[in-house]
């Protein structure tokens, strides 16, 4: 075949040495194998050598002994080292070249596209000028060959990346192997594609695939809320006109918290005796008091 495929492994032999490398040729085609992308040790001329081919900056197709595990007829996790406007996000494949994930595979909007540090599930592919690209890759390319979460981790705290994300919710590649989704009304805000998020199993599903919250467990949020009030009262003289005779949306405004989650933190501060509420006036006790 004397196409030299770009996003794909070939062994070639070495033709000749220059001074900047190896010549490598399939018999009808040449490649540079520059000599950073070689091996430590020197190759001699007439061996065979298995390379990785890509383009370099300026589109040329060069060769690398450094072996990506993401390919065009594999794909795995690539990490995000650059964001670019409008253009799309730039991937690490371990390669001396950052490859582009386009904008037109990426989410519709830009608040949940991947950052640095970010983690994407791509494969190759190339463009319609033949160029190197990085595609996320889809549900259906697992073939369903997602792990089988079992019955028992119901309940249990969970971590994964996001390889999906919209208004309705969010899919999500544990670190088992699980597949989780994530509806848009057990989180806070939409994740991003590609970012670590860490959750709770709420159902293990007939098929094995989970649904997860991102949202915090009920004595938790309850933890949570009781500092809001904790902090409120320290600013503001140790005491507050809120209560548990509040109205509702006066709360929500105040705290961003609804009223029965109000009169839940209340309950927690005053059966630990931190605050008091007499004539509708709620009132931090002192440590002498407590």
């Amino acid at each position: 075949m004397s196409d030299l495929q770009v996003g794909t492994i070939q062994k070639l032999t070495v033709a000749r040495n220059i001074e900047t490398g190896y010549v490598l040729s399939n018999g009808q085609r040449e490649v540079l194998l520059h000599m950073n992308e070689a091996s430590s040790e020197e190759i001699e001329e007439g061996a065979e050598v298995e390379v990785f081919l890509y383009q370099d900056k300026k589109s040329q197709t060069v060769a690398t002994m450094t072996i990506p595990t993401v390919r065009l007829d594999a794909f795995d996790w690539a990490e995000v080292v650059e964001v670019k406007k409008d253009l799309g996000v730039f991937v690490n494949i371990g390669i001396q070249k950052e490859i582009l994930v386009s904008s037109d595979d990426l989410p519709l909007w830009e608040s949940v596209w991947p950052v640095k540090g970010d983690e994407l599930y791509v494969a190759l592919d190339t463009d319609k000028k033949g160029r190197l690209i990085a595609q996320p890759v889809s549900e259906n390319d697992f073939d369903d060959n997602f792990e089988q979460a079992p019955k028992e981790l119901h309940n249990k705290s969970i971590s994964g990346r996001i390889i999906r994300t919209d208004r309705e919710g969010a899919v999500i590649i544990t670190e088992e192997g699980y597949r989780g989704f994530i509806h848009h009304s057990e989180r806070k805000q939409e994740p991003r594609l590609g970012e670590w998020v860490k959750g709770r199993v709420i159902e293990v599903k007939a098929d094995g695939a989970i649904n997860i919250s991102l949202l915090p467990r009920k004595q938790e949020k309850m933890g949570d809320d009781a500092e809001k009030i904790l902090h409120y009262l320290q600013e503001n003289g140790g005491e507050m006109q809120y209560g548990d005779k509040s109205d509702a949306e006066v709360i929500m405004q105040q705290f961003q918290i609804s009223k029965s989650a109000f009169k839940r933190a209340l309950g927690k501060l005053m059966k630990e005796k931190r605050i008091e509420q007499k004539d509708g006036i709620t009132r931090l006790r002192t440590e002498r008091e407590i």
